[in-house]
């Protein structure tokens, strides 16, 4: 199975992260942590987007927070699909760090999630290493079933209580 990168612009993202790395936790899906800064580490977040391929990676999720250039520069240096975490902070509420992460110049995609959204940044990483590996396609279909029978028993109790 391919593994999943995950890279951080700084240690204080981690909280944030951490879901992601739940979420692939879960679907046992192997992944590397790091905590690269496209402005204070460059050659080093170079170097790892770059290698990603050859070092059997199938995805990338990238968060950052108030410039967010992470998930740029990752995607820059890689063929492999990038997914963006923009990480809220005190001043815009993630709002700058969205911007950053989702206008990229065309011909370097990086996928979006919402601002903190780790564990469907994960979970879009999990979708696209499934394209080739049905074992994982199955787990997703059945975290959908759960996931959708816990919202229909919600239902009936409110149903319940209130359509007399």
């Amino acid at each position: 199975m391919k593994k999943i990168g995950i890279v951080m612009g700084s240690d204080s993202d981690l909280p944030i992260v951490r879901k992601a790395m739940d979420t692939l936790n879960e679907f046992g899906v192997p992944f590397e942590v790091h905590v690269y800064s496209a402005h204070r580490t460059p050659a080093e977040a170079k170097e790892f987007a770059a290698t990603a391929r050859e070092k059997g990676f199938g995805a990338i999720i990238a968060a950052a927070g108030m410039a967010a250039h992470l998930a740029g520069a990752i995607a820059a240096n890689t063929t492999l699909p990038v997914i963006g975490i923009p990480v809220s902070s005190k001043y815009f509420g993630g709002m700058d760090a969205l911007l950053s992460t989702v206008q990229m110049p065309s011909g370097m995609p990086v996928a979006t999630v919402a601002v903190d959204g780790a564990a469907n940044a994960a979970l879009l990483a999990i979708q696209i290493l499934a394209v080739t590996d049905d074992t994982l396609a199955k787990k997703l279909e059945e975290k959908r079933r759960v996931g959708a029978q816990t919202v229909l028993e919600k239902n009936q109790k409110i149903e319940e209580e209130f359509n007399r």
